[in-house]
């Protein structure tokens, strides 16, 4: 079994190619889904959470409201830091516990997409590092039509992340993806078909 950890800054097009890969029969692993599950009402995780950060941040079910958690934390550097250090350990185990079930369910390509795969000491989870990158200009205007943020508040959520030349210097592979889709699906077909090589 191959896995690829898939990362790169908010909106570069992991997504994307995330998808083109599992069209093709790669298994998908979503940072951020298992992110939501380590939040769940109630677990270790969610206690610690709410004993950093305060009742405030909670829905009336209990649930943790992200958004009110996302604002702290993407002002706060410290915030920001305590966050990660409370859920970068726990998403570790969840995940390297998902992708020993299908290792035994025999799967052939695993795909970790995770933003913070390298900030989060993620990479001894996979065997390669695909890096998606746009220009900064490019994933603000994306940042702004999707998520309705201002130029001021997209510049901010991209630069609280690792720079795009520090992302490379882990990189196996390399993906721009600021050119038309078809380009993109290329790339990725053509990258499937040296992993089916090995795999």
């Amino acid at each position: 079994m191959v896995v690829i950890g898939l990362t790169g800054g908010i909106l570069t097009g992991k997504s994307t190619i995330s998808r083109m890969l599992a069209e093709r029969g790669a298994v998908i692993i979503d940072a951020d889904k298992i992110g939501h599950e380590a939040y769940k009402p109630h677990t270790k995780t969610w206690q610690e959470v709410v004993n950093a950060f305060g009742k405030s941040i909670l829905k009336e079910n209990n649930e943790i409201e992200r958004k009110k958690l996302a604002d702290i934390v993407f002002n706060d550097p410290h915030a920001l830091a305590r966050l990660n250090e409370i859920m970068h350990p726990q998403m570790h185990s969840m995940m390297k516990e998902e992708i020993e079930r299908l290792r035994g369910e025999g799967v052939d390509v695993v795909v970790l997409e995770a933003a913070v795969l390298i900030e989060a000491n993620w990479t001894d989870l996979v065997d390669e590092v695909w890096v998606a990158v746009a220009p900064e200009e490019v994933a603000v205007k994306r940042l702004q039509n999707r998520g309705g943020l201002s130029e001021e508040q997209a510049r901010a959520r991209i630069r609280s992340q690792l720079s795009p030349e520090e992302r490379a210097k882990h990189a196996d592979v390399i993906i721009d993806t600021d050119c038309e889709l078809a380009k993109v699906e290329a790339r990725v077909e053509e990258l499937w078909q040296s992993l089916h090589k090995r795999a």
